[in-house]
């Protein structure tokens, strides 16, 4: 028994002491299911109070495009912003002014005030996604980058979730009352940033994140970035999800559903639904997989197989197998939605507001030509040709993510 002690004390000595994420982590996966609780509210009721003002399906779909259009337009600019201001600042800031938009939207006297009005909601999303993104990646180690990516986007999926059945009850109060609701999410979630979040000052900023990263992490210039094999591939890859999941996914399976299946409306609702859930267990798996394996034999072979069901989704003739595969295709997107992100922070360092606003537009711009594509595509061919397009920037990003270095970083044993 006296060895007892002695033998605990060597084997502490050499064991690795996990480490957890930073409290910054959890602050911003908070903020980011308040976020996407609010959106998920408005959007099922944003095209039916469009309608409202007596205007057409275009119109309706013009409001959609002014928010993703002003994101992208915004997204240049914000990471100069976060060298000038700091990150926390430009994520409150746009935070409140999307809260400040969305309130006024419910009290819109016409249409053109309401587009209007849609578009600044775009240029604040633009800055709290891009400054939440390299507030995240900052001020994480590589050993941990995907996990803390995993547990933010857990944030917006189960806030996602959640958002749709608030909505549904606030309909049934007024077409306005959602956005009001939605007005108090981004409220709340830009107070917990301005206070949870810790400020960074300048010198702070430029210091190492986690001894765990082995290195000074000097910061990168962004013709270095741009040059990265690494960062491409991650942007390739947001640029097929983006495409797919806007353009192919969200556009045209409400269609297939109620055209092809020739099931109510209802059942798009609870496909999705069932999928979410599938994508939010994998996230954990994903995170650990990506942060163990590396973010190239993860990138490769998630990029490969949602090309597959991309395909596979083109051909079902019913809402069950529809289920299944777009089920698989949310585990899939686990592993798409942490990798590429986890690989841009290894790429930008310290301060990559410029390089994460870059990666941001990638998916914008699939978001935003995408939809028009994909409908283009079916109404020239047929459903099976929009998915394939879809499925070719899948390959084609799988393709280059080989020319990624294969590294692993591993956790350094503390004695």
């Amino acid at each position: 028994m006296p060895r007892l002690p002695a033998l605990l004390r060597r084997r502490g000595a050499t064991a690795a002491p996990r480490e957890r994420l930073s409290r910054d982590v959890y602050v911003l996966g908070l903020i980011a299911f308040f976020v996407m609780v609010g959106f998920g509210v408005v959007v099922p009721v944003l095209p039916v109070f469009v309608r409202s003002f007596g205007v057409g399906y275009a119109e309706v779909g013009a409001v959609v495009s002014a928010f993703a259009l002003m994101r992208l337009v915004a997204s240049p600019f914000v990471g100069k912003l976060i060298d000038l201001m700091g990150e926390r600042v430009v994520l409150a800031v746009g935070i409140g002014i999307v809260a400040v938009s969305s309130g006024l939207v419910g009290i819109a006297a016409d249409y053109p005030h309401l587009l209007i009005l849609r578009g600044v909601g775009g240029i604040g999303s633009a800055m709290f996604t891009v400054a939440a993104m390299t507030l995240l990646l900052g001020t994480t180690s590589a050993q941990h980058r995907a996990r803390a990516v995993g547990f933010y986007q857990g944030g917006f999926l189960i806030g996602g979730m959640t958002g749709p059945a608030i909505g549904g009850l606030l309909a049934t109060i007024s077409l306005t009352a959602p956005f009001f609701f939605y007005a108090g999410t981004l409220a709340v979630a830009g107070l917990v940033g301005l206070i949870l979040l810790r400020p960074r000052s300048g010198a702070a900023r430029d210091t190492v994140v986690s001894d765990a990263e082995g290195s000074d992490n000097p910061l990168v210039p962004l013709r270095d970035v741009l040059r990265d094999a690494r960062f491409c591939a991650a942007c390739l890859a947001n640029f097929a999800q983006g495409w797919n999941s806007f353009g192919v996914r969200s556009a045209l399976i409400p269609v297939i559903v109620v055209e092809v299946i020739k099931g109510p409306s209802s059942f798009t609702g609870i496909a999705f639904a069932i999928a979410a859930v599938a994508q939010t267990l994998a996230l954990g798996p994903a995170a650990r997989f990506i942060d163990r394996a590396g973010r190239k034999p993860a990138l490769v072979m998630s990029l490969a197989l949602a090309a597959v069901l991309t395909v596979a989704i083109s051909f079902t003739g019913d809402i069950v197998t529809l289920t299944i595969l777009l089920s698989l295709y949310g585990v899939v997107s686990a592993f798409l939605g942490i990798a590429p992100a986890a690989s841009v922070g290894d790429v930008v360092g310290r301060r990559g507001g410029r390089g994460v606003a870059i990666f941001s537009m990638s998916s914008d711009i699939g978001a935003i030509v995408g939809p028009l594509a994909a409908g283009a595509l079916v109404d020239a061919f047929s459903f099976p040709v929009a998915f394939g397009v879809g499925a070719v920037f899948f390959v084609a990003a799988s393709l280059y993510s080989l020319r990624m270095p294969r590294t692993v970083e591993k956790p350094p044993v503390r004695g």
